[in-house]
């Protein structure tokens, strides 16, 4: 009878294990380092440079290149990968929270005001647009990207050219094409103001709600893109520059700011004296962008400020409309009387 002997897998190469725990570590290594840059900057609390900005809008999705590099620091048993990693899932979570203190005013309420806010896409989402006027009935409406077509649509349907009794007999607007064009459509009277300069239009008015006066800016400032963030930062600014010269008048700011609470240039206007509305409802990680390809890991950069002194806000609600990449924002405010 012949005898058999097993033979035993030669040992793999300590040099080869290296090699593999070492690609781990290097891919881990730069997955941190990128996070890290990012909440450096939200810490230190500057927008800095691209593809800082760009980052900062998605800072809650960060989260899964941290939980990844952890894991292959895991892997491979490196003790200072995980702590560095522990620290930045702290820091991340930390931020992710909302952001500022919610106020609520304690004065009557003067007036319900239902607004809605949508960037409809060159004039793409204009019919879906109608339609959700039609149906939510919002006393104030603000377009962005409203062009010559989309503008006319408006007039025609709600506006002087409607009928006897225009749903919408108010209007303030920049014509335009393309993202330019921007539309304020009121059931309440309004008294126009000078736009406020921008690469895109940003109309403006005050409105008369049952006897109060409201001020009302429409905001689409341009977005961060590389070789952009120096205008885009500067037309925040000079959106939070309107809202700081006049802190008596009840305010909305609504629109697509191109910008989250991340951004330490929208956070610079919201301490200008506003509140979000969706920030006041528990709303204020809901994204609005893109609503088309990846709405659930989007940012919410569609928003309406208000004046904290003068308005609380009911509900806030987000409806996806065809034809555009950007969910609808419809806030159910109340305006109180200052004490």
């Amino acid at each position: 009878m012949e005898s058999t002997t097993m033979e035993r897998p030669e040992p793999e190469p300590v040099t080869a294990r290296r090699a593999t725990h070492g690609g781990k570590k290097g891919f881990a290594f730069l997955l941190l380092l990128g996070v890290t840059a990012v909440v450096v900057c939200r810490v230190i609390d500057i927008d800095a440079f691209t593809p800082v900005p760009q980052l900062l809008a998605f800072l809650p999705w960060l989260l899964a290149p941290t939980g990844l590099a952890l894991l292959l620091f895991a892997l491979a048993r490196s003790w200072t990968g995980l702590t560095w990693g522990v620290v930045l899932l702290g820091a991340l979570a930390w931020y992710i929270e909302p952001y500022g203190k919610t106020t609520v005013p304690d004065g009557p309420a003067l007036a319900q005001i239902r607004v809605m806010t949508s960037n409809v896409h060159f004039g793409d989402g204009t019919a879906a647009l109608v339609k959700a006027v039609k149906r939510e009935r919002p006393d104030i409406v603000f377009v962005e990207e409203c062009q010559a077509t989309c503008s006319a649509t408006l007039r025609d349907t709600f506006g002087d050219l409607s009928g006897d009794k225009p749903a919408y007999p108010y209007r303030r607007a920049v014509e335009g094409y393309g993202s330019d064009g921007s539309v304020i459509l009121s059931r309440h009277p309004l008294k126009g103001t000078d736009p406020i300069p921008g690469t895109m239009g940003m109309p403006g008015a005050v409105a008369d709600v049952e006897g109060h006066r409201v001020r009302l800016q429409l905001a689409h400032p341009m977005p961060p893109l590389a070789g952009q963030v120096g205008t885009w930062r500067r037309e925040l600014g000079a959106l939070r520059a309107y809202a700081a010269a006049d802190t008596r008048t009840p305010t909305i700011v609504a629109g697509d700011f191109n910008a989250t609470q991340d951004h330490a240039a929208f956070r610079d206007l919201l301490d200008a004296g506003l509140g979000d509305a969706a920030r006041l409802t528990g709303d204020d990680r809901r994204a609005t962008w893109p609503s088309r390809t990846t709405p659930r890991f989007g940012a919410q950069i569609d928003h309406v400020l208000v004046s904290s002194k003068d308005f609380s806000a009911r509900e806030t609600r987000f409806l996806k409309l065809r034809g555009t990449d950007h969910n609808a924002v419809v806030a159910d405010l109340t305006l109180h009387q200052r004490k």
